[in-house]
């Protein structure tokens, strides 16, 4: 089988073996498809040059959003996709562009609106019922639109809702089809509400007068996945660094570095590669 066949060809310990024999992987580059979340939170830039360091590859990053990176990947543009939409990603691996599926590390989303909370939802433990008094207020409520792993999640949300925020675009509901800080902007600018991770929040630097609202609903939860695209549907992959790098990734020394990644003293994700 595939699965089988990749991975006694790309074993960790075959790949340990060729790199202290030789320097084979040395200055290689591989593309990472991957989500805005990851990149504009600072993430890649505090740990892709630890591996770097030690394997001699250069991560070459595509930020997009979750729908556009597994897309990219499946047209082949990219040797490794890591983003955030664990449904799509295994429909991804189902259909063949990509080799397994892996647990990579997590965070959560969190609403934030102004400090006026004109729809009263500050402290609320359920994100569907904030949304609904989102809605019923005709409250500013600006989303991605984008397909994003962000956008999956709040789409999802708003399905087990009674509104239909849909028929409401353009009034209340309003649609960036931007990034995740793009989105934060325009919330911010339009006195709004929005959904956003975690990790891009601490990190985003024009919060004016608008807080979280809205966290710690399970129905938050935001797991990370990596993925191998698939070498025997796209021959351009290169396969061998694209798995060293997802074994370091998922190794005690990626998922450490990972975890010692913090803002103001906080921690933007959280390891939990099995």
């Amino acid at each position: 089988m595939l699965k089988n066949r990749l991975t006694r060809f790309l074993s960790m310990s075959c790949l340990a073996a060729a790199l202290a024999a030789s320097p084979v992987l040395a200055d290689e580059s591989i593309i990472l498809q991957s989500t805005t979340s990851t990149a504009n939170s600072g993430l890649y830039d505090a740990i892709l040059p630890m591996f770097q360091d030690q394997t001699g590859i250069i991560v070459n990053v595509v930020a997009v959003g979750t729908g556009q990176a597994i897309k990219n990947a499946a047209n082949g543009d990219g040797d490794v996709l890591l983003v955030h939409a664990r449904p799509a990603e295994e429909q991804f691996v189902a259909e063949g562009h990509g080799v397994e599926r892996f647990d990579v590390m997590y965070n959560d989303f969190v609403i934030v609106g102004p400090s006026a909370d004109a729809a009263g939802i500050e402290g609320m433990e359920s994100a569907v019922a904030a949304l609904e008094k989102i809605g019923e207020a005709g409250a500013v409520f600006v989303s991605r639109g984008d397909n994003s792993g962000t956008h999956k999640k709040e789409t999802a949300l708003w399905l087990a809702t009674d509104i239909d925020p849909d028929e409401a675009s353009g009034t209340w509901y309003r649609e960036t089809g931007s990034g995740m800080g793009a989105t934060l902007n325009a919330a911010v600018g339009m006195g709004g509400y929005t959904m956003t991770d975690r990790g891009t929040w601490i990190s985003f630097q024009n919060k004016g007068d608008h807080e979280i609202l809205v966290e710690g609903d399970s129905e938050l939860f935001n797991q990370y996945g990596i993925i191998l695209v698939n070498p025997e549907k796209h021959s351009n992959v290169k396969a061998e660094a694209g798995q060293a790098f997802i074994d370091w990734i998922l190794s005690d020394q990626g998922q450490a570095a990972i975890a010692s990644y913090t803002l103001d003293g906080k921690q933007l994700f959280f390891p939990n590669a099995k």
